[in-house]
């Protein structure tokens, strides 16, 4: 990582960073490189950055992509407390034809009460997330498969886009029966009852080792 002190705007540094986040940089990227507020603000006066939202820069006139949402909302709140997850990281995933409204981002009980970026939802845990539990997804830290189904199917995802993505991840080799249904079995309920039904499809037979596997709400887990 660069001095947090460095004395000399590093632009090239930051550009490469920024290079790989869609644009997007925050400000405390932008200080560990040498840039001070009143630098940033010169450069959105000159129209080389544009301020997107607190916290948060974009180069100018950088090409969009599919998820730069998503990624302006991960960043925004905290790469280093945010997780992606839910039907947002079904998404990322390829699993389901789910469109999110919004941005899922789960994060620690503790910060619940920081500010949620615009267009995001906030889902808390009290445990954490394991480090099991998390991949990288273009370059953003994302739910691993297994807990996006499980946690979008408890947030409320229509059950037949939870049954496509059980019936995807289980031909893509991303989960097996035996870890989604116990983790959904920790869940209990209409988790369980819907994760159980969903392997017992058609061509999914729950064998020896069992099983696996809207608009979600705000929830904890």
């Amino acid at each position: 990582m660069a001095d947090t002190h460095t004395a000399t705007p590093d632009a090239v540094a930051l550009n490469r960073i920024a290079y790989a986040q869609d644009g997007y940089f925050t400000v405390r990227q932008a200080r560990e490189h040498g840039f001070s507020p009143q630098l940033l603000a010169h450069h959105v006066r000159s129209g080389r950055y544009e301020r997107t939202r607190r916290g948060l820069y974009r180069l100018r006139d950088y090409p969009g992509s599919s998820h730069e949402e998503v990624r302006a909302a991960w960043l925004a709140f905290g790469p280093d407390r945010a997780v992606v997850s839910h039907e947002s990281a079904l998404e990322l995933h390829g699993l389901s034809d789910v469109l999110p409204n919004t941005t899922h981002l789960l994060v620690s009980r503790s910060d619940r009460g920081l500010n949620s970026p615009p267009g995001t939802t906030l889902h808390t845990t009290k445990t954490g997330v394991g480090r099991s539990e998390v991949v990288v997804r273009e370059g953003m830290r994302v739910t691993a498969p297994s807990r996006s189904i499980i946690d979008s199917a408890a947030a409320g995802t229509a059950p037949e886009q939870i049954e496509m993505a059980v019936r995807q991840a289980l031909e893509q080799g991303l989960v097996t029966r035996r870890s989604l249904l116990a983790r959904a079995r920790r869940r209990g309920g209409r988790v369980t009852e819907l994760i159980e039904r969903a392997v017992r499809r058609p061509g999914h037979e729950i064998r020896h080792t069992g099983g696996v596997s809207g608009r979600a709400r705000s929830t904890s887990s």
